[in-house]
């Protein structure tokens, strides 16, 4: 059966993310502020049943203003590719009406998320220009609720560091694992978990 091909891609964030913001529109002096509003949309995503446990930002490097947000959205949106990382790059890209994050002589930016990225994520992060990465729980916390994480090389940060994108990771761990506990304890969809 032949379907009608559709012109746009629309992965709609929920309701409660416009108040979200609204409520979160200051500044983010630190690392582990920028981590704490990034696990803050993870727990939201949950506590709201619209997605997964997964939260990401975009901000920029020298002022620490927020650029974008991304939540996990793959149930909600039926979209394999909507992790909280890409959602963020790409309502990032969008707002900049650029595909290179980087391509700027004035403005650089970090992604902050609340786990280590997926082998999908890992590989739009040097394509998306992002230049500085910082992540809060690990992949194997992801793979300990039952997450297949992909095939992801075990010196992904140094593949990174490699392209000049810097990496920072266990900011905030505990809590931002937490999340995924949290997750798990309420029976949320593990999709993708069949390992391929």
């Amino acid at each position: 059966m032949l379907h009608t091909l559709h012109s746009d891609i629309l992965i709609q964030f929920p309701d409660w993310t416009t108040d979200f913001l609204a409520d979160n529109n200051k500044s983010f002096p630190t690392v582990e502020s920028r981590m704490q509003l990034v696990i803050e949309l993870s727990r939201f995503n949950v506590e709201h049943r619209t997605g997964g446990p997964f939260g990401a930002a975009i901000f920029n490097i020298r002022t620490h203003e927020l650029l974008s947000v991304g939540i996990n959205l793959v149930v909600a949106s039926n979209c394999s590719i909507a992790h909280a990382e890409m959602v963020a790059i790409c309502s990032a890209q969008q707002q900049l009406a650029t595909f290179d994050l980087g391509a700027s002589k004035t403005a650089q930016y970090e992604l902050v998320t609340s786990c280590e990225p997926c082998a999908m994520c890992f590989g739009a992060i040097p394509w998306s220009g992002i230049r500085h990465l910082v992540c809060g729980a690990r992949d194997e916390d992801a793979r300990n609720i039952g997450f297949d994480e992909g095939p992801k090389m075990t010196e992904w940060k140094e593949a990174l560091e490699s392209r000049g994108i810097t990496v920072e990771t266990d900011i905030c761990r505990a809590e931002a694992a937490g999340v995924l506990q949290q997750y798990a304890r309420g029976n949320g969809d593990i999709y993708n978990g069949r390992q391929g």
